[in-house]
């Protein structure tokens, strides 16, 4: 064949196209599992930072997770649980699965419970350039807010991207509370914050990531309100903090029996 000739170079480009494709292929396949293996990783690091555990190090997180998790369950919109995860197998939802959950119906969210009293619930969503996600901590009344840990995909360096690795952000959480009103949760301006607890101030600079992660948390926190009714520190099992709030000011104001016989 004329090495010169336009066939020869078509058919010269097809042949070094496909090989090039195929040993790409060949390579993603292979190195899937490894990839899979490190983000599930990054993943569970992300919780334990949000269970007070920061710092772990990378060898090390797969056996504290399985060390100081008790429990990691899904339940549904009502609160009620629908389904385990597997702790020895270090199962946890990824962002893909999260992302199924905002429109899932039924939905199955996870909740991941440690020994140390801390419960840590995900949040997914959108945020200027690309999703934005999270993991908070909450003490056992599963409204105070014990710790966070926020991750995104394209914020702006400098800005948006603060609210992953900016230390300050983080702590502004520590001690908030998730509210059971209209506004569950934000993120905004001082001037535009509608509550005092349930909220921190937006980062400077980044005020539409800063209110897409606020509207993010409280969409989430939305999801859980049943579970965290329900199964909050010192409210009875069958029923929610509020039923028992209302049997107790009923037993108050209802007149003794005074009949004697």
């Amino acid at each position: 064949m004329n090495t010169n000739s336009n066939t020869y170079t078509v058919i010269y480009s097809i042949i070094l196209v496909v090989i090039v494709a195929a040993v790409l292929a060949f390579a993603a396949m292979f190195l899937k599992p490894t990839q899979d293996a490190n983000i599930k990783k990054d993943t569970i690091g992300q919780i334990l930072t949000a269970a007070t555990f920061p710092g772990v190090e990378d060898a090390a997180i797969l056996d504290t997770y399985k060390q100081e998790i008790e429990s990691a369950i899904l339940v549904d919109f009502n609160g009620e649980v629908v389904g385990t995860l597997n702790i020895e197998e270090c199962e946890v939802y990824g962002n893909s699965d999260l992302k199924r959950q905002i429109t899932a119906d039924p939905k199955a969210l996870p909740v991941y419970i440690f020994k140390n009293g801390v419960t840590v619930v995900p949040c997914y969503g959108a945020g200027l350039w690309g999703p934005i996600w999270g993991y908070v901590g909450l003490e056992k009344d599963l409204k105070t807010i014990k710790a966070v840990r926020f991750g995104h995909k394209g914020e702006t360096p400098g800005l948006g991207a603060k609210i992953s690795d900016e230390p300050s952000f983080a702590e502004a959480f520590v001690g908030k509370t998730v509210g059971d009103g209209e506004v569950i949760f934000e993120v905004t301006k001082p001037a535009n914050r509608q509550t005092e607890n349930n909220g921190v101030d937006a980062i400077s600079g980044a005020t539409i990531t800063s209110q897409a992660l606020g509207k993010t948390l409280d969409q989430w926190f939305g999801f859980y309100q049943n579970y965290f009714a329900k199964n909050a520190a010192g409210c009875c099992c069958d029923q929610t903090c509020e039923e028992v709030a209302v049997e107790e000011v009923v037993a108050e104001v209802e007149p003794e029996n005074t009949v004697e016989e």
